[in-house]
């Protein structure tokens, strides 16, 4: 059942073509991955990480998608995308699953954000692949597609964030709190796989 539920999902993000962000400056890409696996329960799972606590980074703490900033001589933001999950969460997305594609890229355009554009990317991986996790995490967790998608489970939230203080929408899943660009990319993920 689930791993005719992530086929599906595989054929939805291969057959769309994805809306790609103005390269206006400045800017920097990255890229994230939306990891899923058939962990045999009701729905497939999504692979989430806690990034650790580090002074300079704008979404320290929070809850994220394994992914992070394009280096120079990349081919292209899939090299991206299956190098910084490997050094994240040590998965190698090519060897232990497969990259279905990207969806629409999200550029947040405020002062307290860099000027960054994040393309994330569909994959799964085979089995149950042990994380190893970076310095860059402090944790991980999975959760199933049938609770991100529920919309029970999206409420007005007060989250904190480089001293700020806000009201945003956030997903809330066995106390982990997900919102902010990693909750628009679940919502994002929602649409194609429905």
């Amino acid at each position: 059942m689930n791993a005719a539920r992530i086929a599906r999902i595989a054929e939805a993000v291969r057959a769309r073509q994805p809306t790609y962000a103005e390269r206006d400056e400045p800017f920097w890409e990255a890229a994230v991955a939306i990891v899923l696996r058939d962990a045999g329960g009701q729905s497939p799972e999504v692979l989430f990480i806690l990034r650790a606590v580090h002074e300079r980074d704008p979404w320290s703490g929070q809850v994220a998608l394994p992914g992070g900033r394009r280096d120079e001589g990349e081919n292209d933001l899939a090299d991206t995308v299956v190098r910084e999950t490997r050094e994240e969460t040590g998965i190698d997305l090519r060897t232990h699953g497969e990259l279905f594609g990207p969806l629409d890229e999200f550029r947040p355009r405020t002062p307290v954000l860099p000027p960054v554009i994040v393309r994330p990317y569909v994959a799964r991986i085979d089995g149950d692949c042990a994380i190893v996790a970076s310095n860059e995490v402090s944790g991980h967790f999975w959760a199933p597609l049938d609770a991100l998608f529920d919309p029970a489970n999206t409420r007005s939230t007060r989250v904190a964030a480089r001293g700020f203080t806000m009201w945003r929408d956030a997903i809330h899943y066995e106390g982990h709190v997900i919102w902010g660009m990693t909750e628009i990319i679940i919502h994002k993920l929602a649409q194609v796989a429905k």
